[in-house]
C-alpha cells in the first residue's frame, strides 16, 4: 500500500501520540494545550488510510507517564484506539497509579473505553485484579469481579493476608475514593464480615469524612469496650473526629477531637463525656486544649486548658497519668541578644491529700533579659528583670510558727532586678580568668499571713572570680580535656523575710554546680561567702568511645539555709557531686549523677543506661533520692525503671516495660506490647497494669487491640515481606 502524502501521515501520528496516555486518574484540562508526546516502536505503518499502527516492543511517553504495549492501532475515522498487550500504563509519580492488562480498547481521548483482564494498582500499594475494567468521563474506573489488596502475593502462597472481594468497584479519581459493592473482606483466605456497600479512600486520599479503624480495649474496671471513631474532614485545614466507646455493662462515652491549622499557628480541643458504672450517680467528663500562634518579631504565644471531673478520670480511660493539670497562657521570645518569657495559668489538683483551695494553683511568672556588649569596657553588661505571683482560693490568713505548714490563703507577689557585668581575660599560659559585678534589688509583697511582713524590699549585690585552667590532648583519634575551676561568690540574702515557696525543688548537678544561686525562685536567695569547686575531664571520639566525668562541691562560710536535707546543698559544705557518661560506638550509653556525703552516703542517686542495637533496644534508670520534707517527700523514693523494644523475626516487634517501687515494695506499673507489621497489615497488642491505687484511684488492668490496613487513605506500609523460593 502507498504511503500517503507526509501531510496526511503527520496528521495522523500527531492525533494519536495526543490521545494516548491520559493517565487513567486523571481529569482532562480542556483549557491547557497538550504538549508533544513520544512514540518508539520496532515499525510504525499505514494499514490503510484511516488507520496508523504502532507494532514491536511499542513505548510511549507523555507528561512524565509511560504507556508499554505490543501493538497500538489508532483509527481516525471512528476515534478508537486498541491497544494489544501486555499493556502496562504508569502514570508519573510515586502516587500515580499503574494499570496492566491484556488488551484494551480506548476512545481517543482515553475517557471511555473497556479493558480485558486488567490489574490496577494505586499509589504503588493497593492491588486491584479485574475481569475486565471500564473508564467513562475521564475520572471513574469501574472494575468487575474485583479482588483488592494491598499485600504481597507470592506464587507459593497466592493467598494474601487479606482481601476484599467484589462484585464492582468504582474509582473515583477526582474525590480519591473507592466505593465497593457486594464486598466480603477475608484473612487468609476466610470470611470475616459482608458489606452490601463499602466506601473507602483511595491511597492518595489524605482527608475524607468517614469511620476510621475500630479498636478494642479492656480494663478490669470498664470491661471489654468497643471505640469507633468517625472521622470529618471540615475542609482543608480543619477536621473533626467522633468516637463512640462503648463497654458491654460499664460506660457510655461519647468523644470528640477538633484540630484547626491557621498560617499563624495551630489550634485543638479533645475531650470526652461519660457515663459509668465506677460513678453512677454522676456525668464524668474531661476538656483538653491546646494552641500555638507565630506573632510578630519572633514571638510565639501558647495556650493550654486542662480540666477533668474527678481524679480518676483520666485514668479511668487512659487518657493520662498526670495528676496537676495546668490552664494558661505562655509567651516566649528568643534573640540572640534578649529573651522573654511569660507564664500565667491555674493548676488544677487531682493528688490525694492536695486542696485546690489552700494550694498556691494561680500563679504566674514574668522574666525579661538583655544583654549588651559595651566596647569601652569589654565583656557584656546583662540586664535581668524577673517577677513571680501567686495565690490562693482561701481567704484565710496563715496565722502558724511553721512556715512550711498549710498556708490557707498566703498570697505572694515578688520582683527582682539585676544587672551585672562579666568579663574573661585568656593569659599566655591558657588560664582563664573571670570576673563579675552585679547589684540587684528583691521586693516581696506578702497577703493573708500575719507571720510576715506585708512588704519588703532589699539590694543585693554581689561579685565573683573564677579561674579555668583547661588541658587538651589530642591522640590516636580522640581528644581529651581536663579543665579544673575554681570559683569564689559573695553576695547578699536573707531568707528569714520571706516564706519560700517558690524555690524548695532544688536540684545540684553539673549544670548549677558553679551558678551563682541554685535556688530556682526569687523568693529565697543563696547568699555569703562561698567557693565552688570542680574538675571535669572529657573523651570525644568518634570511632571507639566517648566519656566524660565531673566532680564537685560548694563550701561556705556559713549556711545560708532554705535548702532542705535531700538536695545536698544544706550546711556549710555541700555533698560531693559526682556525675559520669560513658558512649560507645556500639549503642551503650550509661549515665550517672550521684550527691554523697563525706561520711560516703548517698543523699541522691540517678544512673540511667541505653543499649541501641539493630534487632534490639533496652533503656534503664534507677533513682534514689532520701527523704526531704521541705520538698514533700516523708518517705525516701528508691524506684528502678524498665523499658525495652525487640525485633524477633520479620514484621514482629515486642515491647517490655515495668516500674519498681523499692520504697512501697511493690511494682507502680507493667506494660507488655506486641506488634506486627507487614507492607499491608499493622496488628498492635497491648497488656497494662497500674498497680498504685488510693481513695479515689484503683490497681486497673488495660487490654488493647487495633488493626490498621495499609492502602486506604496516604500512608506508608510496613517492611514488606519475602516470598519463599
Amino acid at each position: 500500500m502507498p504511503l500517503p502524502s507526509w501531510p496526511r501521515w503527520r496528521a495522523l501520528a500527531c492525533a494519536m501520540l495526543a490521545a494516548l496516555l491520559l493517565a487513567p486518574g486523571a481529569v482532562l484540562a480542556q483549557a491547557e494545550p497538550s504538549p508533544a508526546a513520544t512514540l518508539v516502536a520496532d515499525r510504525i505503518y499505514l494499514a490503510n488510510s484511516d488507520v496508523l499502527v504502532a507494532d514491536g516492543n511499542v513505548i510511549v511517553f507523555y507528561r512524565g507517564a509511560q504507556l508499554t504495549a505490543t501493538n497500538i492501532a489508532y483509527d481516525a475515522q471512528s476515534g478508537e484506539l486498541r491497544i494489544e498487550g501486555p499493556i502496562r500504563l504508569a502514570e508519573a509519580g510515586a502516587e500515580g497509579s499503574v494499570l496492566l492488562a491484556d488488551s484494551a480498547q480506548l476512545s481517543a481521548d482515553l475517557r471511555d473505553g473497556v479493558l480485558q483482564g486488567a490489574r490496577m494498582v494505586l499509589a504503588r500499594e493497593l492491588q486491584l485484579a479485574a475481569n475486565t475494567i471500564s473508564r467513562s468521563e475521564g475520572r471513574f474506573t469501574t472494575l468487575e469481579q474485583v479482588v483488592a489488596s494491598s499485600c504481597q502475593i507470592c506464587v507459593t502462597d497466592p493467598t494474601p493476608l487479606w482481601e476484599i472481594r467484589a462484585r464492582r468497584v468504582v474509582h473515583d479519581a477526582l474525590k480519591r475514593q473507592l466505593v465497593f459493592d457486594n464486598a466480603q473482606f477475608r484473612a487468609l483466605g476466610v470470611p470475616l464480615a459482608y458489606f452490601p456497600r463499602l466506601q473507602l479512600p483511595d491511597p492518595t486520599a489524605t482527608r475524607m469524612t468517614g469511620f476510621l479503624m475500630p479498636e478494642i480495649r479492656t480494663t478490669s474496671g470498664l470491661g471489654t469496650g468497643f471505640k469507633l471513631p468517625y472521622f470529618v474532614a471540615l475542609g482543608p485545614s480543619r477536621d473533626l473526629t467522633l468516637t463512640a466507646y462503648l463497654a458491654a455493662a460499664s460506660t457510655r462515652t461519647l468523644e470528640a477531637r477538633y484540630r484547626q491549622a491557621l498560617r499563624f499557628g495551630t489550634l485543638q480541643f479533645s475531650g470526652a463525656v461519660s457515663r459509668d458504672d465506677l460513678l453512677a450517680d454522676r456525668t464524668r467528663r474531661y476538656l483538653f486544649g491546646d494552641a500555638s500562634f507565630d506573632l510578630a518579631g519572633g514571638t510565639r504565644l501558647g495556650l493550654q486548658l486542662r480540666l477533668s471531673s474527678d481524679r480518676a478520670y483520666l485514668l479511668d480511660y487512659g487518657i493520662t497519668a498526670d495528676d496537676r493539670l495546668w490552664s494558661g497562657a505562655t509567651l516566649e521570645r528568643l534573640a540572640a541578644d534578649r529573651l522573654l518569657w511569660a507564664r500565667l495559668g491555674n493548676t488544677q489538683s487531682l493528688r490525694e491529700g492536695e486542696s485546690n483551695a489552700t494550694e498556691p494553683m494561680l500563679a504566674g511568672d514574668l522574666r525579661w533579659l538583655r544583654v549588651w556588649q559595651p566596647a569601652t569596657i569589654g565583656g557584656e553588661l546583662v540586664f535581668e528583670a524577673r517577677l513571680h505571683g501567686h495565690r490562693r482560693q482561701s481567704s484565710l490568713a496563715f496565722d502558724g510558727p511553721d512556715p512550711d505548714a498549710d498556708a490557707d490563703g498566703r498570697d505572694l507577689l515578688s520582683a527582682a532586678l539585676m544587672l551585672e557585668w562579666r568579663r574573661n581575660w585568656l593569659t599566655a599560659q591558657g588560664l582563664q580568668l573571670g570576673a563579675l559585678v552585679g547589684l540587684g534589688a528583691d521586693f516581696h509583697a506578702v497577703g493573708q499571713d500575719n507571720m510576715y511582713a506585708g512588704t519588703t524590699a532589699a539590694l543585693r549585690p554581689q561579685l565573683a572570680l573564677d579561674l579555668r585552667w583547661p588541658w587538651l590532648r589530642v591522640d590516636a583519634g580522640a581528644t581529651q580535656v581536663i579543665e579544673p575551676v575554681a570559683q569564689l561568690v559573695w553576695s547578699t540574702s536573707d531568707n528569714s523575710a520571706v516564706p519560700n515557696e517558690d524555690s524548695r525543688l532544688v536540684e545540684f548537678d553539673q549544670g548549677n554546680l558553679f551558678a551563682l544561686s541554685r535556688f530556682p525562685g526569687i523568693d529565697a536567695r543563696e547568699g555569703g561567702l562561698r567557693a565552688n569547686l570542680g574538675v571535669s575531664w572529657t573523651r570525644q571520639s568518634e570511632t571507639d568511645w566517648s566519656a566524660a566525668l565531673a566532680v564537685g562541691r560548694v563550701l561556705r562560710l556559713r549556711d545560708p539555709g532554705g535548702f532542705g536535707s535531700g538536695s545536698g546543698l544544706a550546711g556549710t559544705r555541700s555533698d560531693w557531686l559526682l556525675a559520669a557518661r560513658l558512649g560507645t560506638t556500639g549503642g551503650l550509653s550509661i549515665a550517672n549523677r550521684a550527691l554523697i556525703a563525706d561520711d560516703l552516703s548517698f543523699s541522691r542517686d540517678e544512673l540511667r543506661l541505653s543499649l541501641q542495637r539493630g534487632s534490639y533496644a533496652l533503656t534503664a534508670g534507677y533513682i534514689w533520692m532520701q527523704p526531704d520534707m521541705l520538698e514533700g517527700r516523708p518517705l525516701a523514693t528508691s524506684e528502678l525503671l524498665l523499658d525495652t523494644t525487640w525485633k524477633w523475626a520479620s514484621g514482629w516487634t515486642g515491647s517490655l516495660g515495668s516500674r519498681y517501687d523499692f520504697t512501697a515494695g511493690r511494682a507502680a506499673s507493667a506494660r507488655l506490647g506486641l506488634r506486627y507489621e507487614t507492607e499491608c497489615l499493622a496488628l498492635d497488642v497491648s497488656l497494662s497494669r497500674r498497680f498504685t491505687s488510693s481513695t479515689s484511684v484503683r490497681p486497673e488492668t488495660d487490654f488493647g487491640l487495633s488493626v490498621a490496613l495499609a492502602g486506604f487513605g496516604a500512608g506508608s506500609g510496613g517492611q514488606r515481606r519475602s516470598c519463599m523460593r
